[in-house]
């Protein structure tokens, strides 16, 4: 018998099918070991090495895994193909070890780009080794991810009270987030004019050329400078002298379609086109290439997502050349395939670009199974897939020149003679100027022909900063920079978000203060290991681990000498030294001069106290000089800046509009908090956005999640929350479709009747599949038929819970040894608290019992009335303690309740 290991349960299903018997597929559910998060997991001193333990979750998988192999021929490891997935092999061959449980076991290692049939078979035909240098360059990133993460973390907690954390990637993309803030706060707009003008020519119609020249001069961008210099050249125009056309120039340019997708140009590409962000992408890329059921079988739509290469496989080559030919014509097909190269220096692992694993399944092929992302991102592939492999587009560009007397304006403009790969696919641009303007047309001119002037047309303009780093263009920048890698870039962006360090704002990312204290102290003390150079230089020497061209150990030894010395200088460093370097670094952004003159670090209290950044047990804050005299603090941000996203949602904002149904879609704060809402409130509401008609349909509202900001909500976001909930997919075991959503309580996961509420750091949005059952499975089991108790709320007459059910006969609620059936008219999954006591007050009263009533603190609503009258009698006997016995009393209620 073989013992196939892979990551997922979903792929173990669909594997264990093309492999048929003889095989027995299991999940290691991703890594199965990690480093402990405390200090001593990597020991220096002891030449790096490291201490290992198993995940508590992933124990009874190591188990399932072991018992299977006891009784195997072969192991085989069929996990990722990638630098994790060659760890995670690692991992579970090393545990197997220990554990005794590879005597007489064959291992072998097995990859494959795609989860189809085809591939799987093709990869167990040729099975290989475990990749020592791969293995190598994992343990040494994980190590210098722990070294720096569990070293400079104590060091901001010690000298900078309120930080979070600091990471060997993740400070880096923060110092260039904050950096870029740094430059639009000190950028000072500058004034220009342009000048147009409206010529028409002897066919009548209209173009516009703008003023290049003037008396023979070329004018620079600010040689315009104001408004006196505008008006002069305006007159010199207007001054009557004839315009012609001095000169046309044409030529003929040809657009290449863009290279197939790697994981840097997908994050940027869905963050440009559909909205996603980065995570949410890799998200539901991960869905895509583990398989959707077409047809009874379970297929991969996408190869590999994970990837730096752009080279696409011969056979997927075939299939787009012969797919454009059919469709498109001869016309778009090149006369020889197109063979792309991967730019960068060190592409991880070769792997093959991101594409579907059959181009003859169309977007509308598989629209019926999947939910509206995965159609748009798996559309997204195809399209660039295909568009990769057709031939150019051709423009034809045209310059004119006209002048006057002294002058010469220009006119440009293109024409698309053939649209080639545009018909299918264009790249959208981080800024619109960026675009060809291929729409914008010239009239047919000739040379030494009379134009008559139109208008002359003078316009204002100021410099603009450079743009605040969206999602794409950040990844984009780390990408050049050489910074991390495409797979990790999700997790940075991520992690900045979860620690407050930065917020996303209309989809650019802003930096926190928080953010910009950690910058301004890891760049004053830190400095060389935040620094772009030296850690892309890092990650060449962690590619050249994995090329197996340098020991990984002796990066480490470099890397640590230096680091360790760098952190010892720290200790001798006071408070006062890292507050006066922070004041110093960022008083500009906490201190901005003031329009009208006035000192911004002067004292609003006290008048004559000079402001400045104060550390305290919970942070940075703004103080008086004064102090004690003075007590004048304010939090650390700018007046006016933070926190008033919430306080200015007076009323409804609306997000835009939803597709589907053309209804607004708006974020409105009630008494319970902000939430989103589809369609209008009836007009004879209440005032309080519920309707008093109850004839009336009411429109569709969830709450926002907690940690998720107003002030970031996007209409796609809004749209995705008000699709909850949301099917994540099928457990392994018990075919139960799992599904997500946000209930009364915040956000759940629900399969069958069992629930899970998912704790802070899960997004209702993005959690997967893998992660779902893992979360599902440490419910416990209880009550009738060993289904799974959801809390429903708490009983508002003793607070005690009440919880949700799954029965033979259906759902039912329980309230102490109160039990009722939800009817069946009504939605289990979206009970409230208010339906569930009215459920339960009706089956009391059906069965001759008094329904919960609140009392003056004695939750004794649902004890019987002799125990009640008993407790009375026994309070009445004893008179010496009625403090003792009124508690008494109250307890024997709620036992019996």
């Amino acid at each position: 018998m073989n013992v196939v290991v892979v990551e997922s349960p979903a792929k173990a299903k669909t594997i264990n099918k093309y492999l048929g018997p003889g095989y027995t597929v299991v999940a290691s559910f991703g890594h199965v070991r990690d480093l402990p998060a405390k200090d001593g997991s990597v020991l220096p001193a002891e030449d790096f090495s490291m201490s290992w333990v198993v995940d508590a979750r992933a124990e009874t998988r190591l188990k399932e895994i072991a018992k299977a192999v006891r009784n195997a021929d072969q192991l085989i490891l069929a996990t990722d193909p990638d630098r994790e997935g060659e760890a995670i092999s690692w991992h579970i061959t090393e545990e197997l070890r220990r554990r005794k449980a590879l005597q007489n076991v064959d291992v072998k290692r097995v990859v494959f780009n795609e989860i189809t049939k085809n591939a799987v078979l093709d990869a167990m035909r040729h099975p290989r080794t475990l990749d020592k240098e791969l293995i190598d360059a994992y343990l040494a990133r994980r190590a210098l991810d722990y070294l720096v993460g569990f070293t400079l973390s104590p060091v901001l907690w010690r000298k900078l009270p309120g930080s979070r954390s600091a990471g060997r990637v993740q400070s880096v993309a923060l110092r260039l987030v904050c950096e870029r803030e740094a430059e639009i706060e000190a950028f000072k707009p500058r004034e220009y004019w342009t000048v147009d003008a409206r010529l028409r020519t002897a066919a009548d119609t209209v173009f516009t050329a703008r003023l290049t020249h003037l008396d023979g001069r070329k004018l620079d961008k600010f040689d315009l400078a104001n408004e006196a210099t505008a008006k002069a050249a305006v007159a010199r125009l207007e001054a009557g002298d004839p315009f012609t056309v001095a000169s046309i120039e044409r030529k003929t340019v040809r657009r290449n379609p863009f290279a197939p997708f790697t994981t840097s140009t997908l994050q940027q590409e869905s963050s440009r086109k559909l909205s996603l962000s980065a995570s949410r992408t890799m998200q539901i890329a991960q869905r895509l290439y583990e398989g959707v059921d077409l047809g009874g079988e379970t297929v991969g739509l996408i190869t590999y997502m994970r990837t730096d290469g752009v080279q696409l496989s011969q056979e997927a080559i075939t299939g787009a050349r012969r797919l454009i030919e059919q469709r498109y014509g001869p016309k778009y097909l090149p006369e020889s395939p197109r063979i792309y190269k991967t730019a960068a220096k060190n592409a991880q692992e070769a792997h093959e670009a991101i594409r579907p694993t059959d181009l003859s399944r169309r977007p509308e092929d598989v629209a019926r199974v999947l939910d509206r992302d995965q159609l748009r991102l798996y559309e997204l592939i195809w399209k660039r897939t295909v568009a990769s492999q057709m031939a150019s587009a051709v423009l034809d560009q045209v310059s004119v020149d006209t002048s006057a007397k002294g002058a010469t304006l220009r006119a440009t403009g293109s024409t698309l003679v053939f649209d080639g790969f545009l018909t299918l696919y264009q790249e959208d641009r981080d800024d619109p100027a960026e675009d060809d303007q291929s729409e914008r047309r010239l009239p047919k001119l000739e040379q030494g022909e009379r134009l008559a002037r139109e208008a002359i047309l003078p316009e204002q303009h100021f410099t603009q900063p450079p743009p605040r780093y969206s999602e794409a263009s950040l990844v984009k920048k780390l990408e050049e920079l050489g910074i991390g890698r495409p797979s990790t870039y999700a997790s940075i962006l991520q992690v900045l978000q979860d620690r407050d360090y930065v917020r996303l704002d209309k989809r650019r990312f802003i930096p926190e203060d928080r953010g910009r204290v950690v910058t301004a102290f890891l760049t004053s003390f830190f400095e060389r290991y935040v620094e772009y150079n030296f850690t892309a230089e890092l990650e060449e020497q962690l590619d050249d681990i994995s090329g197996g061209r340098i020991d990984w150990k002796t990066v480490l030894r470099e890397f640590w000498s230096a680091f360790s010395q760098a952190v010892e200088g720290t200790k001798d460093l006071s408070i006062g030294q890292v507050i006066e370097t922070l004041d110093e670094e960022l008083g500009r952004h906490f201190f901005p001069e003031s329009e009208t003159g006035a000192n911004p670090r002067a004292c609003p209290a006290c008048q004559n106290g000079r402001l400045s950044l104060k550390l305290g047990k919970f942070g940075a804050f703004v103080g008086c000089s004064n102090y004690p005299e003075c007590r004048y603090t304010r939090r650390l941000a700018i007046e006016g800046e933070n926190g008033e996203a919430d306080a200015e949602l007076t009323g409804p904002k609306e997000l835009g509009q939803d597709p589907a149904t053309g209804l607004p879609v708006s974020l409105r704060k009630g008494p319970y908090g902000t939430y989103v809402q589809l369609g209008e409130t009836p007009a004879n509401g209440d005032g309080n956005g519920k309707a008093k008609d109850k004839t009336k349909e009411k429109p569709k509202r969830v709450s926002l999640p907690r940690g998720m900001s107003p002030a970031e909500l996007s209409l796609d976001k809004a749209l995705a929350l008000l699709a909850l909930p949301r099917e994540i997919g099928r457990h392994p075991e018990s075919g139960e479709t799992i599904t997500a959503g946000i209930g009364r309580f915040g956000p759940y996961l629900k399969r069958g009747a069992a629930y899970k509420s998912l704790p802070r750091d899960e997004d209702v949005l993005t959690i997967g599949l893998n992660r779902a059952v893992d979360l599902l499975a440490d419910v416990k089991t209880r009550g009738r038929g060993g289904d799974t108790g959801n809390t429903v709320g708490e009983h508002p007459a003793d607070n005690k819970p009440i919880t949700l059910h799954s029965g033979r006969y259906g759902p039912y609620l329980r309230h102490g040894k109160l039990l009722a059936s939800v009817p069946k008219s009504m939605d289990a999954d979206t009970l409230t608290i208010d339906q569930a006591v009215e459920i339960l007050a009706a089956q009391a009263e059906k069965k001759g019992k008094k329904p919960a009533k609140k009392t003056n603190g004695a939750a004794n609503g649902a004890a019987k009335p002799k125990a009640k009258a008993k407790t009375k009698a026994k309070a009445k006997a004893k008179p010496k303690a009625p403090g003792r016995k009124a508690a008494t009393a109250s307890g024997a209620a709620e036992s019996e309740s």
